[in-house]
């Protein structure tokens, strides 16, 4: 039996799907591809009853409250407590799983950065990124010139940064993949012995734990 599309009417609002997200973007922009397939699927799937608009929204506003911030927390914890430091570095799934954070069933790995090694997260196929630490990926992280350079001229890539690191450090490229996510773990900044963790989670950037950057300076 055909859909009478016209039975939904009353619901919407000009611009705006069954579920009550818009058609268009903000700025008016036309949709992608991508957007325009979402937002098919997401519809068909509350017609059928699959989902329910709240469950979506839900879900939404449990990804933007992901945050570096969380990352951040992380990191701290490290810098405070020595055995915190090598569970993460032995599995930073299990970790970071401690303190609350459902990073799904991806594996995770922490690798950290140390007078000798400088250690930089890039993905070479897409965006593979730690989001449920670190949040949506700054958009230089997906471009393809930050995904090719980086493999091929780190150095360079970190310098134009305003990372530059010196001629003895070795630097180690990690490249995600579709289940294996990396999160940097920086060097603690001199002069901060006396910090809590929140004070020292303050300093804690998301680039730093890219790699392609430093903590804050006390």
């Amino acid at each position: 039996m055909p859909h009478d599309h016209h039975d939904h009417d009353h619901f919407h609002h000009e611009g705006m799907s069954p579920s009550g997200h818009p058609y268009r973007a903000d700025n008016d922009v036309p949709l992608t591809y991508w957007q325009t397939m979402e937002i098919a699927m997401r519809e068909i799937l509350i017609e059928k009853g699959i989902l329910t608009p709240e469950a979506v929204q839900l879900q939404i506003d449990a990804m933007d409250a992901r945050s570096p911030a969380n990352g951040a927390a992380v990191v701290a914890r490290a810098w405070t407590d020595p055995e915190f430091k090598a569970r993460l570095l032995a599995n930073g799934s299990d970790a970071t799983r401690e303190m609350g954070f459902d990073i799904g069933p991806m594996h995770l790995v922490a690798v950290e950065n140390t007078d000798a090694v400088h250690n930089v997260i890039v993905c070479t196929l897409c965006s593979c990124y730690p989001r449920n630490l670190l949040g949506l990926p700054p958009d230089w992280y997906k471009s393809r010139a930050y995904r090719s350079r980086t493999v091929k001229e780190p150095r360079k890539v970190l310098s134009e940064f305003g990372l530059d690191l010196p001629d003895d450090v070795t630097v180690r490229v990690h490249d995600s993949t579709a289940d294996m996510r990396y999160i940097v773990l920086p060097a603690r900044p001199a002069g901060t012995d006396g910090m809590s963790e929140a004070e020292l989670a303050a300093l804690v950037t998301r680039d730093s734990m890219i790699g392609v950057g430093a903590p804050k300076q006390p």
